[in-house]
């Protein structure tokens, strides 16, 4: 019996070893979802059709630092509601937190209507504004916080952009 449990171990232990994390296809093979040009979509892209920042995101470079704020009294709101709601009030504070969070960052970049007036690429899912910035922009200088920045300010990219880019990257696969 011990003998059996040893050999279950050494392979559930050797297929843990052995496992790949995915791998994402270099930016220059994925196709890029072809943006709106203009601001009709429901999403902006922080860089401009000649491959620059948006005004947004020159404006917006401390909103990260307002953001984190937002999401810490969010956090703290949180923590009140969890003494008085196990469970669930944490699932309210992280709301309240990316709420909180998203209003500052939009508030430190002017407004919904400046990034919207300063944009001239768009898109209707937040996947595509994904898989576009990573496949154009992802070797500009400001990447890492043009996409920081973005994030604040359409929280669903934070969690929609890996599997949009691993999902474009299968496809690039085939």
């Amino acid at each position: 019996m011990k003998a059996a449990i040893a050999l279950a171990a050494a392979l559930a232990l050797t297929g843990c070893a052995t496992y790949q994390a995915p791998q994402l296809a270099a930016p220059t093979a994925i196709l890029a979802p072809k943006p709106i040009l203009g601001n009709t979509g429901k999403y902006m892209s922080p860089y401009t059709e000649d491959g620059t920042v948006a005004v947004w995101v020159e404006k917006g470079r401390s909103a990260s630092a307002g953001s984190a704020i937002g999401g810490f009294l969010g956090a703290q709101a949180g923590q009140k509601m969890a003494e008085q709601i196990p469970f669930f009030g944490g699932i309210i504070g992280q709301a309240v937190g990316e709420s909180t969070g998203r209003a500052v960052a939009l508030k430190m970049v002017g407004g919904e209507e400046f990034i919207r007036a300063n944009s001239d690429l768009s898109f209707n899912s937040v996947q595509d504004l994904a898989v576009y910035m990573y496949a154009k922009n992802s070797a500009h200088k400001d990447f890492a916080e043009a996409l920081k920045l973005t994030q604040e300010i359409y929280p669903e990219l934070k969690t929609a952009y890996y599997p949009a880019i691993y999902s474009a990257s299968t496809l690039a696969a085939k």
